[in-house]
C-alpha cells in the first residue's frame, strides 16, 4: 500500500509551498507580529483564491470538498513559513463542525461565505480539550450562554464563533450578539491571535448532536496543529543546518564538528516519524473515525515533544545570533511553544490516549 501523497495532493502541496515562499517571507510576517496584527490581510485574500478558506466544505456550499489530510499537508507549509493567517478553528474545526453539527439552514447560512473567506469562525473549545482554568467555563441554557472562554482560536476579527458548552454541546454565536464581549489575548505567538470570549447571557444558535462532534471537532485541529508544529521543525531544521555550514569557528564551518553534526542528525531523527503519525491520523478520520482520537492523541503528543527538542537543539546550534531578532528563529520556537499548549499539553494527550486503551481509569 502506498501512504504517500497522491498526485492531487503534491500540487496543493506545491501551490500553498510557492506562494508561501513568495507572500510569506520573514520580513513580512515580522510586520505583522510588530504591529501587533491579528492576521495579515493581503496573505490571507491570496491564500483564499488558492481555495485555504473552503478547504474542508463541501463542493455544493463552494468548498473544495477536501479531507483532513489536505488540510495537514497545508498546515505544514503554513508552519514552516509561520504565515500569520488564521488557519486551524477558520478553515478547518469551524467549518467540520456546523458540517457535522449543523441544520441544512445553518450550514447554508455560514458555510458559503467562510468558504470564499469572506466570513471567519473562531473556536472556543479550550476548557474541554487543554481543562478549564480558574472562572472558566460556559454555560447554556434556554438559548442563552453565559460564562467565560479562554484562548479562543482564531478569535480575534472573528465574525462568528463555535462554542463549546461545559457539558459538552456545541452552540453558534454571532460576533455582534448581545451580551459578548471580545477580549484580545496576547501570547508569545505573534503570528496568530487569540482571544477570550466573555458571554452575558448571550444568544446562540445550538448545534445538532453537538456532544457527539465536539471531540471529533477537537481531534481535527489536534492534528492539524501537529502538521502546522512539523513544519515549522522542519524550517528550523533547516536554518540550523544552513548557519552551520557557513558559521566559521577556529578556522573551520562548526559544520565540521562533530558534536554539531548529531545535533542536526538526532532533530532529523526525531522529525521522522511525525509525518507518519500525522498522515495516518488524518487516513483514520476518513476510513476509520472511531480510532480518530486514539491516531490525533499519538500525533499531537509526540509532534509537541519533537518541537520542543527541535527548537532547543536549533537554537542552541545558532549559538546566541539564535536569540536575536535578526535571525527571526523565534517566531518559529515560539509558534512550536504555544502549538504545544493548545487543545492539550502533551502530557493530558497521552492521559487521554491512555484512558482510550484501558491502561488508566
Amino acid at each position: 500500500m502506498d501512504f504517500g501523497l497522491s498526485e492531487e495532493q503534491e500540487l496543493i502541496r506545491d501551490s500553498f509551498q510557492g506562494s508561501l515562499s513568495r507572500i510569506s517571507e520573514l520580513d513580512t510576517v515580522r510586520q505583522t507580529a510588530e504591529a501587533g496584527a491579528p492576521m495579515d490581510e493581503s496573505i490571507w485574500a491570496e491564500l483564499c483564491a488558492l481555495g485555504m478558506a473552503g478547504l474542508m466544505i463541501a463542493e455544493e456550499f463552494g468548498g473544495a470538498g477536501l479531507g483532513l489530510l489536505e488540510a495537514a499537508v497545508v498546515a505544514e507549509e503554513l508552519g514552516r513559513r509561520v504565515t500569520p493567517v488564521p488557519f486551524v478553528a477558520s478553515a478547518v474545526m469551524a467549518p467540520l463542525a456546523i458540517r457535522l453539527g449543523g441544520s441544512e439552514e445553518q450550514c447554508r447560512e455560514w458555510l458559503p461565505a467562510m468558504a470564499d473567506g469572506s466570513v471567519r469562525v473562531g473556536v472556543a473549545v479550550s476548557e474541554t480539550a487543554a481543562g478549564a482554568r480558574e472562572n472558566a467555563g460556559v454555560t447554556a441554557e434556554n438559548g442563552v450562554l453565559s460564562g467565560r472562554a479562554l484562548f479562543v482560536l482564531d478569535g480575534a476579527g472573528a465574525n462568528g464563533y463555535v462554542v463549546a458548552d461545559i457539558s459538552g454541546g456545541l452552540h453558534l454565536v454571532r460576533a455582534d450578539a448581545a451580551g459578548l464581549d471580545n477580549v484580545a489575548l496576547k501570547t508569545i505567538d505573534r503570528t496568530r491571535a487569540v482571544c477570550e470570549l466573555n458571554f452575558e447571557n448571550t444568544p446562540a444558535d445550538p448545534l445538532r448532536h453537538g456532544e457527539d462532534v465536539l471531540q471529533t471537532v477537537i481531534d481535527a485541529g489536534r492534528v492539524v496543529l501537529a502538521a502546522d508544529s512539523l513544519g515549522a521543525g522542519e524550517e528550523m531544521l533547516r536554518q540550523a543546518v544552513d548557519y552551520a555550514a557557513e558559521r566559521k569557528q577556529f578556522g573551520r564551518v562548526i559544520a565540521s564538528f562533530q558534536a554539531v553534526k548529531h545535533m542536526c542528525a538526532e532533530m532529523a531523527a526525531e522529525l521522522q516519524p511525525c509525518r507518519g503519525l500525522i498522515w495516518h491520523a488524518a487516513y483514520v478520520m476518513a476510513q476509520e473515525p472511531e480510532a480518530l482520537s486514539l491516531a490525533a492523541a499519538f500525533a499531537k503528543s509526540h509532534t509537541d515533544e519533537v518541537g520542543r527538542f527541535v527548537a532547543r537543539t536549533a537554537t542552541e546550534v545558532h549559538g546566541g545570533m539564535g536569540f536575536t531578532d535578526l535571525m527571526g528563529l523565534h517566531y518559529w520556537f515560539k509558534r512550536l511553544g504555544v502549538n504545544r499548549a493548545y487543545l492539550g499539553s502533551p502530557e493530558r494527550v497521552r492521559a487521554e490516549a491512555a484512558r482510550l486503551q484501558g491502561f488508566a481509569a
